[in-house]
């Protein structure tokens, strides 16, 4: 599991990330919450070790993350961030396998594991002959994905994976990870502002506002017991999206 434990950061724009604590279990899809600045991201890049934080631990599977080994938190989690971050002059396949070239994985045992990688995610594998500029970015996300996973690491992170997609890819594609994640059965941390996005996929929510965590727990629990008045505003702006059909 990741347990995080009174996590602060303040950065020199006056924003700071309030003292948070969270329990993420293994084996579970976990949905961070929250809109623009909300403080999501930055907890995100705290256990990624792209960010320092000022005060508290974070420890994924009783492995600390810390200025000395940060080096080795690329084995530990997988990332696919916003639209994809590909490398333009790269193919998919050479995209896909960069994390097996980094830990110095064999010609043969890369492609056997592109292949089964190919094959999980659905993608054709004419596809990974391509350049990302000649993929669509519901495939482009599918060979994120793929590199994520490229090393079996223990936790998967997705940072709004589907917000640049259209309606009809991005209802495939939330079909597919869905599939995925089940199958895998990894530790997924998947960031978004989407509502029913955090149902559809969260065993858990944590939803986040002006830097601070103002609840965790099932939608659910969201729905019948909201904590704080902005998760009650949040719930009704969601119910009115949903009905005005806005």
């Amino acid at each position: 599991m990741i347990r995080i434990e009174n996590v602060t950061l303040q950065y020199p724009t006056g924003f700071t990330l309030s003292p948070v604590n969270l329990g993420l279990e293994a084996q579970k899809t976990h949905v961070f919450l929250g809109s623009s600045g909300s403080g999501k991201s930055t907890l995100l890049k705290i256990i990624l070790g792209l960010e320092t934080r000022n005060t508290g631990t974070v420890k994924i599977f009783d492995k600390k993350i810390s200025s000395e080994n940060q080096h080795e938190i690329a084995r530990w989690v997988g990332y696919v961030p916003q639209e994809s971050g590909l490398f333009p002059h790269l193919t998919a396949a050479e995209n896909a396998s960069l994390p097996g070239r980094v830990i110095g994985m064999g010609k043969a045992e890369t492609r056997n594991r592109l292949k089964e990688l190919q094959e999980l995610v659905d993608l054709e594998p004419e596809w990974l002959e391509r350049f990302p500029s000649q993929l669509s970015g519901g495939q482009r996300q599918r060979v994120a994905l793929m590199r994520a996973l490229f090393t079996n690491p223990e936790v998967i992170v997705l940072d709004e994976p589907l917000g640049a997609l259209d309606p009809i890819i991005r209802a495939r594609l939330q079909d597919d990870l869905k599939r995925v994640f089940s199958k895998l059965k990894k530790l997924v941390i998947l960031v978004t502002h989407d509502l029913s996005e955090a149902a559809y996929f969260g065993h858990s929510i944590a939803m986040f506002h002006g830097g601070k965590l103002l609840q965790h727990g099932t939608f659910e629990e969201f729905v019948a017991s909201p904590k704080d008045p902005f998760v009650t505003e949040f719930l009704q702006a969601y119910r009115k999206f949903e009905i005005d059909g806005l």
